[in-house]
């Protein structure tokens, strides 16, 4: 054990989200290289139960609301008496907590900020701005993003400085997706039927996400689109408006609203067409699942996205919010099934070649090496 590197992961909570997961299957992946230690500022959650369960050493602070200094007095005590080589804070606020912790501990661990996300609108305060730019940039060892479009976000609206940003790709597990051998066999398996073509729709129910857009241009497109039914995947806070809202268009017989699932590789696959609707992005996993199953990408031109998918490329790149162009789209790819074949095998491809895991994992390690001095 003596020369693992002890590694702490600071979130919010580990929920069923995708830093959390990268978390999650980074400490997987590392189990013999890494001792970890999960520090959650607010709840424990379900993967971080997963975790505990097998074993990992998880903290959980519970933060109170608004700006609770003891935190950080919390997290340097924890990072002392673990003798924490390197703590990994994902998202501002967990970063905020660990740099402050910094100072406190009895020997300076090496802090990594991670940005995955951006709030929308972007909007920072000048004050923040300020204090990030004079000191919590320079109690960062490193600061990496997940794509060009986070790490944007964090030099011109956070004020750190970019020259030193790297960039870390986010990755998935390749080898669970797939197209099918047989894709009515594959609707069967999921319970759907095998005579109808699907176009499927993964993330929670929340604003920004903007499934209204989906909704109703989803809606402007089903005259043309007799055997075609929405799959909506996931749950939040907006679930009884959404539902509501395909009554309002009339086309509550041609969506289905399935909550959330843990076959997501099985209803990839299942399915025909992916849809993003969001009014801001980072680098979405569902996205970078769907392409690795072989489907036709219809995202909105925001954030990351255009970074992975490449307009009639991989997929079809449209304004946010905007309807007619989300219902022209959803028409094109199940109206032209040479279309659909082509973008899904080119996204497929290049998930394949540029989005594995492992990749992503095997840069971060290899970043905790340096700044632990193996």
């Amino acid at each position: 054990m003596k020369g693992l590197v002890r590694v702490a992961f600071v979130v919010h909570l580990m929920q069923v989200a995708g830093a959390e997961v990268l978390v999650r299957e980074t400490i997987r992946r590392l189990k013999d290289r890494i001792r970890p230690t999960i520090f959650c500022l607010d709840a424990v959650g379900r993967i971080g139960e997963e975790l505990i369960a097998e074993g990992v050493d998880l903290v959980c602070f519970d933060r109170k609301p608004g700006r609770d200094w003891r935190v950080s007095t919390k997290i340097a005590r924890a990072i002392s008496e673990r003798k924490i080589e390197v703590v990994h804070a994902h998202q501002y606020t967990p970063f905020f907590y660990s740099a402050l912790a910094k100072p406190l501990c009895g020997f300076r661990p090496k802090v990594i900020l991670t940005e995955h996300g951006r709030h929308y609108p972007d909007r920072v305060s000048p004050l923040r701005r300020a204090v990030n730019r004079l000191a919590l940039d320079r109690l960062a060892d490193a600061v990496t993003a997940c794509c060009h479009f986070s790490a944007e976000g964090l030099s011109r609206a956070d004020g750190f400085a970019g020259s030193r940003i790297e960039i870390i790709e986010n990755g998935i597990e390749i080898e669970r997706y797939g197209p099918p051998a047989d894709r009515a066999l594959a609707k069967e398996d999921v319970g759907l039927e095998p005579n109808r073509r699907y176009l499927i729709h993964v993330a929670r129910h929340h604003p920004v996400k903007d499934q209204p857009t989906l909704l109703r241009g989803f809606a402007q497109a089903v005259p043309e689109l007799p055997g075609v039914d929405l799959l909506m995947v996931g749950d939040g806070p907006l679930r009884g408006e959404l539902e509501s809202l395909s009554v309002d268009l009339r086309i509550p017989d041609r969506v289905k609203f399935l909550g959330i699932r843990t076959d997501i590789p099985e209803l990839m696959r299942a399915a025909d067409c992916f849809a993003l609707t969001s009014l801001s992005e980072a680098a979405s996993l569902t996205l970078l699942e769907a392409m690795a199953s072989g489907l036709p990408a219809i995202v909105t031109a925001v954030g990351g996205n255009p970074e992975i998918i490449r307009h009639e490329s991989e997929g079809l790149l449209f304004p946010r919010g905007d309807t007619i162009a989300c219902a022209n789209a959803i028409s094109r790819v199940f109206r032209d099934p040479e279309l659909a074949s082509r973008l899904g095998t080119a996204g497929r491809a290049r998930a394949v070649e540029r989005y594995h895991l492992d990749r992503a994992v095997e840069e971060y390690f290899k970043l905790y090496s340096q700044l632990a001095g193996r």
